[in-house]
């Protein structure tokens, strides 16, 4: 397990590289100059210049991305063209922000998807089933931008029982856990969840179905286990597949919400990179896209570890 583990770290380094390569050019090939936002309409080309020259920005792209590399090393994000305050402050503070929401998201699409998954395996092509697929297909159909506003339209407009907006009381950005906080994380992870719920449940449904068939359940009704003894040992089987697949959503619960934080003004990492995309902040754009890409190469190395240590075979591979 030792070998695997430092094997796949290993594998783990040039991914992260490539990753900061690709970043640092996404956001340099973009059009449109990112100063424009700060420098006053009348500048002079000197003082262009000299703005330029404060942000490296008048460096070759090889040096600018040398100078980008050896600075993240040192923890070093830079500073945010719009606001001047430092990138790494904003950008861990808004993504324990998505994480929380993530988490949260997390907490009620898994359980929920992986029961309705098994429910519909178990009484697979039965109403429970079509019904169970039909469900998991409009979630993962449904635009959930569009849910959210339905769901704020409801609960917050017409209700009055849940908050639309923020991450506490008068627009507050800091996360306390209390009631009054936590009445805005209700409805941005509920409709967060919904697509992460359909994905799941498909995927077990399928899973559960398809090891339901196989000749070692059969054996081991015949060796008189009971049902329940039965369904853990599918759930075994179906654990390493059902756990890359769910890994792979709460990357997506992380990277993805940028909509959802944006209809639910929530300060996460999404709403971060949307303003950062609208006002062309170069410095802080490379920081937010770097870390949930790097959380993603992160995220996957821990269910690649989870899953040899679930299923001993896969360290064979």
């Amino acid at each position: 397990m030792l070998s695997y583990l430092l094997r796949r770290i290993l594998l783990v380094l040039p991914v992260a590289f490539g990753v900061s390569v690709i970043c640092f050019l996404l956001v340099q090939i973009a059009p449109g100059d990112p100063l424009t936002a700060i420098m006053p309409v009348d500048a002079t080309a000197e003082e262009q210049a000299a703005m330029r020259a404060a942000y490296g920005l008048d460096k070759p792209l090889p040096v600018q991305y040398t100078i980008w590399i050896g600075n993240l090393v040192q923890g070093d994000m830079g500073k945010s063209i719009a606001t001047g305050r430092p990138v790494a402050g904003e950008v861990f503070g808004a993504v324990q922000n998505s994480l929380l929401l993530a988490a949260s998201a997390a907490v009620i699409a898994f359980p929920i998807g992986i029961f309705l998954g098994f429910l519909a395996g178990y009484f697979r092509d039965t109403w429970i089933d079509r019904g169970v697929t039909a469900l998991s297909i409009t979630g993962v159909s449904v635009p959930n931008y569009w849910l959210g506003i339905v769901l704020v339209i409801i609960f917050s407009v017409n209700l009055g029982w849940l908050p639309s907006m923020g991450a506490g009381p008068g627009g507050s950005q800091a996360w306390e856990w209390d009631w009054a906080h936590m009445r805005h994380l209700i409805l941005p992870a509920v409709t967060l969840a919904v697509v992460p719920i359909g994905i799941v449940a498909r995927t077990v449904r399928a899973l559960a179905g398809d090891i339901l068939t196989m000749d070692f359940v059969q054996a081991l009704y015949a060796k008189g286990m009971s049902r329940a003894d039965v369904l853990r040992h599918v759930a075994r089987n179906a654990a390493a597949t059902a756990l890359s697949v769910m890994g792979l959503q709460l990357g997506y619960l992380l990277g993805g919400s940028i909509l959802i934080e944006t209809v639910f003004n929530w300060p996460g990492s999404g709403f971060l990179l949307s303003n950062a995309i609208f006002q062309r902040d170069l410095p802080l754009l490379q920081g937010t896209i770097l870390v949930l890409a790097l959380f993603f190469v992160a995220m996957n190395l821990i269910v690649d570890v989870v899953q040899a240590a679930i299923d001993p075979r896969i360290q064979r591979t």
